[in-house]
């Protein structure tokens, strides 16, 4: 595994090495924070953690750069923790497996931990080099950034003293963020009586796994499978032709990760199983047919089990099924003015019903506050429907484009003449932090470029080794040639 920390640049990858040795899952931060702090204090940078658990560190320009505008490079420090059907790893103990395939930087059965931890990499590998030319430069190293932004949200105002935000959180090389989607979560919840099964009934988990999952961002357009949505038209029908009653729905675990696995389990007279194993296998067979090129590891199944002694009652049941069925899922739709990239989207990350408590979870993004509301109101006026408490939490802002900005217009010059290319300007549909701290401080001078990385908050994702190096060389011009205040 230690291997990549032989990949160029080694400054950059020894650390993410580092990183990935260090348990570091979102709302479990205690491990990751005590060793960023330790190796501020063996580079010889001031660091500290502030009120928002965030850790923030200091370098003092190189001699003779003290006039240059000051630079806040960000990153996030933790990771989603996504690990496959038979992994046992344990995120809050275990080192990350990372491990080199081709071209690509991967995990053994889990994410890897790229999103963000490349980006913490860099900042480490710039605090600690002593021959860098540079003005002065802060680390702002947020905390909980994939469960809510929770570090970016409280962070103190007065805490940074920088000009220019250069966030490191982007996953496309060559492409330089000007812009992203603001989002908020909805919680639709029910608690209801349960009733007991009929003694005669038999009860059978319905599975559906081997999606590809993703960002619920980045790839909410992409027409991937969400195991939520498609688990609750065969549950319907199962319902209609097979007089199926629901016990329990288990699907989703990320509120910003499109679900890739779901369970159900189903009550339902013993003659009718052979009837719903069929529907199953037909099922399958449209899914497959549905989502060819798309998803090719489907895997949907029923297998007998212990009948639970409680269910949910039938009018529960089917309110339940009818909310889960119209609850918008995917765009809504794409920016006018930049009709590649996404608008305003939903995502039907998570539902749990079980033991007399329904719990749905969707995060809803746009870049528009108007359009961000619209959807927020039509998931509202579903859920509504179904007799349920709807509530919505962690709302942050759009980032609104500048095209004029300076730091991205330096960063293109400097890409052209290492490069001899044209990067891209972009704007993302991924929510990121960058409109909180510009809420905090207006004054910043803001833009996101990282390494190229495909599939983040899955197993599969992975880091392009190519990018790693001229992400490095492209970072170090800049901070060299920052101008003047």
């Amino acid at each position: 595994m230690s291997e990549i920390k032989n990949l160029n640049p080694e400054c950059i990858w020894k650390n993410f090495y580092a990183l990935t040795q260090v348990p570091r899952p979102s709302g479990h931060l205690e491990k990751i924070q005590q060793f960023l702090l330790e190796f501020a204090k063996n580079a010889g940078v001031e660091a500290f953690k502030d009120p928002a658990d965030n850790i923030v560190m200091r370098k003092p320009a190189s001699p003779g750069m003290e006039n240059r505008k000051g630079v806040i490079l960000q990153a996030h420090m933790d990771m989603v923790p996504q690990k496959t059907p038979e992994s046992k790893h344990n995120f809050e103990t275990d080192p990350i497996e990372p491990w080199i395939d081709g071209e690509w930087v991967k995990a053994k059965g889990t994410t890897l931990g790229a999103d963000n931890g490349l980006g913490v990499a860099a900042i480490m590998a710039i605090m600690e080099d002593k021959s860098l030319k540079h003005g002065p430069v802060e680390a702002l190293i947020t905390a909980d950034e994939e469960t809510g932004m929770f570090g970016a949200n409280a962070l103190p105002e007065g805490e940074l003293n920088g000009d220019i935000l250069m966030n490191l959180d982007s996953e496309h090389w060559g492409k330089f963020v000007i812009g992203s989607a603001g989002g908020i979560d909805v919680t639709a919840s029910l608690e209801y009586k349960e009733v007991e099964t009929d003694a005669e009934d038999v009860a059978v988990k319905v599975t559906l796994k081997g999606l590809r999952g993703g960002h619920s961002g980045l790839e909410i357009h992409e027409g991937r499978g969400n195991a939520n949505k498609m688990m609750v038209r065969f549950v319907r029908e199962a319902i209609e032709e097979c007089e199926a009653r629901l016990a329990t729905w288990h699907g989703g675990n990320m509120r910003n990760a499109i679900p890739f696995k779901a369970e159900v389990v189903l009550t339902l007279p013993k003659e009718n199983v052979a009837d719903l194993k069929e529907l199953v296998a037909d099922w399958k067979d449209d899914f497959e047919d549905q989502f060819k090129n798309i998803e090719s590891g489907i895997e949907f199944f029923a297998e007998e089990v212990e009948a639970p002694k409680t269910e949910v009652p039938v009018e529960i049941q089917d309110n339940l099924i009818n909310a889960i069925y119209a609850c918008h899922d995917g765009v809504v739709r794409m920016i006018p003015s930049y009709p590649d990239v996404v608008e305003t989207s939903s995502n039907l990350a998570i539902i749990d019903i079980e033991d007399g408590k329904a719990s749905l979870k969707i995060l809803a993004r746009s870049s528009r506050e108007d359009m961000k509301d619209y959807i927020v109101k039509m998931l509202e006026s579903c859920f509504n429907m179904a007799g349920m408490k709807v509530e919505t939490a962690g709302s942050y802002g759009g980032w609104d484009p500048n095209p004029k900005s300076e730091i991205l217009h330096l960063l293109l010059k400097e890409y052209q003449e290492l490069f001899n290319d044209n990067g891209i300007i972009q704007v993302d549909h991924a929510g990121l932090e960058c409109s909180i701290i510009l809420g905090k401080y207006p004054h910043l001078d803001v833009v996101s470029l990282g390494p190229t990385m495909k599939s983040p908050h899955t197993t599969t994702e992975r880091a392009l080794i190519a990018t790693v190096e001229p992400f490095w060389q492209l970072l170090k011009k800049t901070l060299a040639d920052i101008p003047v205040k």
